[in-house]
């Protein structure tokens, strides 16, 4: 009889100690995963190559806005529909579709080019999110890295478009704050030593620019900067908190005031899209028609 009792103490310690271990590896497993990923400065150094000549203000935006990957295919589909609209017409256009994004997402609406780089290469983008999330100095201090190099092979200089600062942190401003430019370049090329008789001055193209309207203030725009030697994103004038641990939680106060329909902004919306419908249907019409160059 008293060898049963022993056998059930057993049988009833085993069970127990299996259920604690039950409920508790769950959790073991939730805090494994919330573990934020650790990049080299190697790695981090290839991550933001193809960002790292953006004028600050584009880059802020991006950098913010990588930390939202779940909702960039959506927005770069939205962009691309809407290339069309620029200035009064597309803001008005993103506030009537009552679009359900972070407002650093919906700050690069403007620029579907941008938008799609993101989304055509989700793997890059998602972690450039998560170290900006969990490793923002080593984020920054990787880009400045890129930027020394490009100006020190010559290619990164101040021209028409950007006015690139001397340091001790190299800053890249657009030399009209109202026109921001998409640079286009080859990492492969602007970040190593050129070789013999390269031109270096056409290794970066300004062939495409946004021009930024206060019709765009209640998503940043015109109150966002980079604080190199802080570390920190000033976003609608305010540094930008969200990190590993808060981003479930953290919202970044951006403009109350939203950008509501004006009858003639409505009315250049609608000429837009009829304009473009013409345009599509009878592109060889026999009258001249106006042409739009829109870029995307």
């Amino acid at each position: 009889m008293r060898n049963l009792e022993h056998v059930k103490r057993f049988y009833f310690i085993s069970f127990a100690f299996l259920l604690i271990v039950a409920l508790l590896a769950p959790a073991a497993f939730a805090q494994d995963q919330a573990q934020p990923p650790l990049f080299r400065p190697d790695q981090l150094d290839r991550m933001v190559s193809r960002i790292a000549l953006y004028p600050d203000p584009l880059l802020a935006q991006v950098l913010t806005a990588a930390t939202f990957p779940d909702q960039i295919p959506d927005a770069a589909r939205w962009a691309d529909e809407h290339h069309y609209l620029t200035g009064n017409a597309l803001a008005n256009a993103i506030n009537e579709d009552q679009l359900p994004w972070d407002p650093s997402v919906l700050a690069l609406l403007p620029f579907p080019s941008v938008l799609d780089e993101m989304a055509s290469d989700m793997n890059w983008t998602t972690d450039l999110g998560n170290a900006v999330l969990s490793q923002r100095p080593d984020v920054m201090d990787a880009v400045q890295r890129m930027r020394q190099k490009a100006r020190d092979f010559g290619y990164l200089r101040s021209n028409g478009q950007i006015i690139v600062s001397g340091g001790p942190y190299i800053g890249i401003e657009p030399v009209d704050p109202a026109f921001v430019v998409v640079p286009t370049y080859d990492p492969l090329i602007v970040f190593a030593s050129p070789r013999p008789g390269f031109f270096v001055g056409g290794a970066i193209g300004f062939g495409f620019g946004v021009r930024i309207g206060g019709f765009f203030r209640p998503w940043g725009w015109g109150a966002t900067r980079i604080g190199w030697g802080e570390h920190a994103f000033f976003v609608n004038g305010r540094p930008w908190g969200r990190t590993w641990e808060n981003r479930r939680v953290y919202v970044h106060p951006y403009a109350e005031a939203r950008h509501y329909d004006h009858p003639v902004a409505r009315v250049e919306r609608h000429e837009l899209i009829q304009r473009s419908a013409r345009e599509r249907e009878a592109p060889c019409a026999g009258r001249p028609h106006e042409e739009e160059h829109h870029h995307h």
